[in-house]
């Protein structure tokens, strides 16, 4: 062999070596697959358990300045004001020099799936209100995911 086939030989080699093969390319993103999957597996049903949560969340929230507005004006808004009366006064509101300048909240909130939460006053079972939000479906009653959440 002449001396420039022995020098260009071992460069040869490591310009093979550069890069990755396609097999070594395809296990990588096969492992990256298979870690996507589980993760979704396990992560997916723990949303819909977090936005169950953070409407119990928003209704014990609701519920707490309702009682705030009950102290200062003695009542609960009617079913007509609803919850738009803890973020400005009812036009038939009694006694309006009582109600807290600004509000009771600063804004109303939505439930997670985007919908207006609901207000019955009286609320059933002898409460005085009730504050609820019609769940993943938006449509009344329902089981699992579609339920109704009540505070």
């Amino acid at each position: 062999m002449t001396d420039t086939n022995l020098a260009t030989a071992p460069n040869a080699r490591k310009k093979r070596r550069n890069g990755f093969s396609l097999v070594e390319l395809m296990v990588v993103l096969f492992i990256i697959a298979l870690l996507a999957t589980v993760v979704a597996i396990n992560v997916l049903p723990s949303q819909d358990k977090a936005m169950k949560v953070k409407a119990g969340a928003d209704i014990a929230t609701l519920a707490q300045a309702m009682e705030m507005y009950r102290l200062d004006n003695a009542s609960y808004p009617d079913a007509s004001a609803g919850l738009s009366a803890l973020v400005s006064p009812p036009a038939n509101l009694a006694m309006p020099q009582n109600y807290r300048s600004g509000g009771y909240i600063k804004a109303l909130p939505t439930d997670p799936w985007g919908r207006a939460y609901q207000y019955r006053s009286p609320g059933q079972n002898g409460k005085p209100f009730e504050i609820y939000s019609l769940g993943a479906d938006g449509q009344p009653g329902g089981d699992g995911d579609n339920a109704d959440i009540t505070g």
